[in-house]
């Protein structure tokens, strides 16, 4: 594609690159494939449903533990763009992961526009604080915390990543030991000129302060990178310029490759095991 010379131009190509749900056929296939996936996931294992990170009605999170005492713990954030979708369309990896070792806990979170995006990183954060605190009660490691998710969920898992927000919320700077992030959005500042931000009302200042890329810390456990190799070439580039960003700080991280996978398939590969994606989940949580 010619690049864009004039900012309609490149709010044009933009308001295309992420339009994540033009990029695929039939859509709705997805969600309905999530959904069950998760129902399954509910119906066949133990889980801890709804326990309360916080004070607000959406604030919850949904525990599948390990077979284990004193497991590594996955905290999964899901996508549909801060507007969509929720822990109950979000359980499909806990099967393959919790069989492996894993205690796998799956987010809720309030929606835009409901709620800025301030505050969903808010909500992110304090759910992170509070498996610090309290995942113990539920045969989960608190020293080994990371955190995965898919776009909007890659994107929250980067805010947890991100430097200066621990000492507030009562954490120590390590508490994630490493994330996953999927499909990631690192730096929103492209989105301002998409449809996308009619529901998130961003302004530059937002987009910046809520942006992984501009708020590396200075320690770090590792970063693990993937998307849909059918993926647009924002959502690549938005992965790789990150995952560079973070390794010239002389953190660790690396590239897991998905051929054959777009924006929305990619991230089922959490749960089915002998995928590239699944072995760097377990890797990563040193399973």
């Amino acid at each position: 594609m010619t690049a864009p010379t004039t900012l309609a131009d490149l709010a044009a190509y933009f308001d295309v690159q992420y339009n994540a749900r033009a990029s695929v056929d039939d859509f709705d296939q997805y969600p309905r494939q999530y959904r069950a996936l998760s129902d399954a996931a509910h119906a066949s294992l133990p889980c801890f449903k709804d326990v309360a990170y916080g004070p607000g009605a959406g604030e919850r999170l949904d525990i599948f533990p390990a077979s284990r005492p004193d497991a590594p713990v996955l905290l999964f954030i899901h996508g549909g763009y801060w507007r969509a979708l929720s822990k109950a369309d979000s359980a499909f990896m806990a099967p393959a992961l919790t069989a492996a070792g894993a205690c796998v806990v799956v987010l809720d979170y309030d929606l835009a526009p409901t709620v800025t995006l301030d505050h969903i990183v808010d909500q992110a954060r304090r759910a992170l604080a509070w498996l610090y605190l309290h995942i113990g009660e539920f045969g989960g490691d608190p020293q080994h915390l990371y955190a995965s998710g898919s776009s909007a969920g890659g994107h929250l898992a980067g805010m947890l990543l991100a430097g200066g927000w621990q000492t507030e919320y009562g954490v120590p700077a390590t508490v994630l030991r490493g994330a996953l992030p999927i499909s990631g959005l690192f730096d929103l500042r492209p989105l301002l000129l998409t449809h996308i931000n009619g529901w998130m009302n961003l302004d530059e200042a937002a987009a910046i302060r809520n942006s992984p890329a501009f708020q590396l810390p200075a320690e770090g456990g590792e970063l693990v990178v993937s998307y849909g190799a059918l993926e647009t070439e924002e959502f690549a580039r938005q992965s790789e310029e990150y995952l560079a960003a973070w390794t010239s700080q002389g953190l660790p991280g690396h590239l897991v490759a998905t051929p054959g996978k777009n924006h929305f398939d990619v991230v089922l590969e959490l749960g089915q095991a002998g995928t590239p994606l699944y072995q760097a989940a377990i890797e990563l949580m040193g399973l």
